[in-house]
């Protein structure tokens, strides 16, 4: 059978598994994707991807349902929970302390789910400037390992049409509560067990570009920009540059845009054609401009 009919008929599975309004049980899912096993035994030609169709459905599902589980219990939301973890991501510096992804490795009770989005409230020091960019302070690093008392909350979004899905964003990102440290009088301090390891290297890395761009451009408007552009830390960028650009309609730019993708192929294109030079046996079996392009 044709790739393209491969492809499509896995697409027209998983696309038509997201309109659902609601999710089937495990049970009902594993048993089409059974069906779609023995079918594809006896199916040969264009049919077969209807089968694909239904696997990939079923598979979509299945995922769903498995992600689903891992979702807040009821009964520690609005409750301290004492967890341990890992800093996944680079922290972003929110309007009223600092804002993290945290993977958890251990809770008290257990039952948290895996991945969380914290705020620290007054959290480590942080410049005082209001127009600063998203800097934290080094004490908050991606990779540290960490451990705060906690309160959580399943994630809820609006239901305005055509508005921003807020539990959407969370649940692609893999996140199942959120909630905010406890950092009180009479709370446990939170305490950085080990610093950042070899656990997420490319957060690290971003955090540490992204810092040294904050700290050495003395504009704060030009380092939230340059940190978008350079890490694509976005939320680094203020909201009166967000404003000016969506104005001029060169919001895209700060995304993946044709100018990055240019910009990338050119350095590609240089690295490559500086190596294949090197060589004078690559040379011979294909000219270094054509292989650079």
């Amino acid at each position: 059978m044709p790739l393209g009919w491969v492809l499509t008929g896995l697409m027209a599975g998983m696309a038509a598994q997201l309109q659902q309004p609601m999710l089937w049980s495990a049970a009902a899912y594993a048993g089409l994707i059974l069906a779609a096993a023995v079918a594809g035994l006896w199916v040969r030609g264009r049919p077969l991807a209807l089968v694909l169709a239904i696997a990939a459905f079923a598979l979509t599902g299945l995922r769903a349902v498995a992600f689903q589980q891992q979702a807040l219990p009821p009964a520690l939301e609005g409750r301290d929970v004492l967890v341990r973890g890992v800093v996944a991501a680079m922290p972003q510096r929110g309007e009223f302390g600092p804002r993290f992804v945290l993977d958890v490795v251990d809770s008290e009770p257990a039952g948290v789910p895996p991945r969380l989005l914290l705020t620290w409230y007054d959290g480590p020091p942080v410049p005082a400037e209001a127009d600063t960019p998203a800097r934290t302070s080094p004490v908050l690093q991606a990779g540290a390992h960490w451990q705060f008392m906690v309160r959580l909350k399943a994630p809820h979004g609006l239901r305005n049409p055509h508005g921003f899905d807020h539990e959407l964003w969370l649940w692609e990102r893999g996140i199942q509560a959120t909630g905010y440290v406890r950092a009180g009088p009479r709370d446990p301090a939170p305490r950085r067990i080990r610093e950042a390891d070899a656990w997420a290297p490319l957060e690290r890395a971003r955090q540490v570009v992204r810092d040294a761009i904050v700290d050495r451009v003395a504009d704060p408007a030009a380092a939230g920009v340059l940190a978008g552009l350079a890490v694509g830390d976005q939320q680094a960028i203020g909201q009166a540059a967000w404003d000016l650009f969506r104005a001029t309609g060169v919001a895209h730019l700060m995304s993946i845009s044709g100018l990055h993708v240019t910009m990338f192929a050119w350095g590609a294109a240089a690295l490559v054609g500086a190596f294949w030079r090197r060589s004078a046996r690559l040379c011979l079996l294909w000219p270094a401009p054509h292989a650079a392009l």
